[in-house]
């Protein structure tokens, strides 16, 4: 994806992507958040509960409604959201790879695709893709 961003533009949105990436699921529980649990969704063989977030106005990110998959370990499998800054678009984010630090569990491999109509990543169109290495909490 093309867009006009500057320097600036781009520090923005990393800033609160990641943001919102590396403190999920703290953030779920914050002061002013509403989250609900919405239909299962079947991937593959596995059934992931969805979590279903509000999020405050003041908090910048993605875009004020996202969901948030997680596998029977209950850990995070996929993010959806919409790109508002970006012109709105359908993103799925899936997450693996987990590390633990500090008995933390979090995913160090991120690839965020265009989500079709039928709620699936298009995995020819990769959007971004993280991956985070040596962590620890000091």
């Amino acid at each position: 994806m093309n867009t006009p961003w500057d320097p600036l533009h781009r520090a923005y949105f990393n800033g609160y992507a990641l943001w919102t990436y590396l403190t999920t699921p703290f953030l779920l529980a914050m002061d002013g958040m509403r989250v609900e649990e919405t239909k299962p969704w079947q991937e593959g063989p596995e059934t992931w509960r969805v979590l279903r977030a509000y999020f405050r106005g003041s908090i910048e990110t993605h875009n004020l409604v996202q969901d948030f998959f997680f596998g029977e370990d209950l850990l995070l499998r996929r993010h959806d959201y919409s790109v508002n800054i970006a012109g709105g678009f359908a993103a799925a984010q899936l997450t693996s790879n987990y590390t633990e630090a500090d008995g933390i569990r979090l995913p160090t491999k991120r690839r965020a695709y265009t989500r079709g109509p039928d709620r699936r990543p298009i995995v020819e169109m990769l959007m971004v893709s993280i991956d985070v290495s040596e962590v620890q909490f000091a």
